[in-house]
Order: structure tokens, then C-alpha cells, then sequence
């Protein structure tokens, strides 16, 4: 992996046991390509730090693994290329989006505007929302199938560099592996936790959540720039 690209996210590789995680990793990743699809490509694995820098993120939503199905996975957690229809998770996503009265005044009237085909968040990304898996890569077709590399152990540290930003920004903590990270985190940050929305467990408490429109209001309060939620599918920024 080439550092520079991570800019001040590389900090955490100044640490002998961070860089022999990642060397187990990339040897184990090569061994298993061998026989088997590895999603994303090594060129996306770490994209979401390259078009996120640590500097300007602002919001943090942290996913679990990557899309395992054949073109899904582009190194954003819950994106997918343009192109691609968006998976299940993400439909729920946007449409927790559509229903916040905050986001979308408009309501259905609205919906005209927008080119809900698409799934594509790297516009999230340049406005400093970092969409970081726990786990970088998973084999094709197999969900969780790298959760038992030690992705975690240099994903948290790099959480733990937004944790410690003297500027406090969002985490969005959806389903139970991101909420394992509550405890982690300063209080001066604000924490919106749910249910993931996955269509298992959406209902459980991510429908109705509210969490962009909460996190919009609290950067306000806190002189920021809010999110625009809904770039990635406005017609004019998204086009398939």
C-alpha cells in the first residue's frame, strides 16, 4: 500500500504492530486470490480515507464489510458505482433520507428532481463524511468471509484519529458491530446509534431514526457546514 495517498491517515502505520497487521493481511488477501474474487479491487480497498481526508471529515458512518455481490463494491461504505442498482441497505438508507422533513422539505413533490437509480456517495465523501467497513475486503459472495483478518485492529485506529480531532464531529453507529464503538468515543462528538438498515433488522430502530437531518442540525449548532444528503442523486451531479 503507498502511504502517501492516505495523507494523515498514514499516522497510524508509525506503529510496528499496525504495519504487521497489514502485512498479514496483504500476504493472506494474495494467497487467497489465488482462488477466489476479492472485493473491492486493492486499488479502491483504502478509498475511503483517499477521498475523505482526516482534516475536513466531518461526519463518520461506519459499515461493517463490503458489498460481496460482482461489481458492488467501490471502497465507500454503502456506495456502489454509478450504474449499479443500490442494494437493499442502501435503498433503506435513502429512504430514511426522502422521509426526513429536514433533508427533503419537499417530500414526494420533490422526488422529481432526483435520479433515484443510483447509489453512487462519493459526493458524501468530498463533503467530509468518512464511509468507513470495519473490514476492507470480503471474498465474492461471502459476507463476512475477512472479519477474522485483523482489518478491525487498523480501522479502529483510524477512528481513533477522528476521536481525537479537537474539532467534535457525528458518528452515525448503525447495527451492532459499529456499536461496539460507542464506548470508544469522547463526548464531545455527537453519537446517533440505530439498528443497521439492512432489511433484517431496519425495522428495529433505523426506519423513523432520523440520523441525517439530527446530524445536519447539530453541525449547524455547532457552526458547520451541514450535509447535502441528497447530492448523490440529484439529476444534474449523479448521471447513469
Amino acid at each position: 500500500m503507498e502511504h502517501a495517498k492516505l495523507g494523515t491517515w498514514a499516522e497510524i502505520f508509525q506503529s510496528e504492530s499496525l504495519r504487521q497487521d497489514l502485512r498479514e493481511i496483504e500476504d493472506q488477501l494474495k494467497a487467497e486470490a489465488l482462488n477466489y474474487r476479492i472485493f473491492p479491487g486493492s486499488q479502491f480497498r483504502f478509498r475511503a480515507l483517499e477521498l475523505c481526508p482526516l482534516e475536513k471529515t466531518q461526519v463518520v458512518i461506519v459499515g461493517q464489510d463490503p458489498y460481496h455481490g460482482d461489481g458492488q463494491a467501490d471502497g465507500l461504505a454503502f456506495s456502489v458505482p454509478n450504474g449499479i442498482a443500490p442494494p437493499p441497505s442502501l435503498r433503506n438508507i435513502i429512504q430514511e433520507i426522502l422521509q426526513d422533513s429536514i433533508i427533503n422539505p419537499g417530500g414526494e413533490a420533490a422526488l422529481h428532481t432526483l435520479n433515484l437509480e443510483g447509489g453512487n456517495l462519493e459526493s458524501w465523501a468530498a463533503q467530509g463524511v468518512l464511509l468507513l467497513n470495519m473490514t476492507l475486503s470480503v471474498r465474492e459472495n461471502q459476507a463476512g468471509s475477512h472479519q477474522h483478518l485483523p482489518w478491525s485492529s487498523i480501522t479502529k485506529a483510524w477512528i481513533d484519529l477522528v476521536n481525537g480531532k479537537a474539532q467534535p464531529v457525528v458518528f452515525l453507529l448503525w447495527g451492532n458491530h459499529a456499536r461496539q464503538l460507542k464506548p470508544l468515543i469522547q463526548s464531545k462528538h455527537l453519537v446517533l446509534e440505530s439498528a443497521h438498515p439492512s432489511p433484517l433488522s431496519a425495522y428495529r430502530g433505523f426506519i423513523d431514526s432520523r440520523p441525517f437531518g439530527k446530524a445536519n442540525q447539530w453541525l449547524t449548532e455547532h457552526q458547520r457546514p451541514g450535509i447535502d444528503w441528497l447530492s448523490p442523486w440529484r439529476r444534474s451531479a449523479n448521471p447513469l
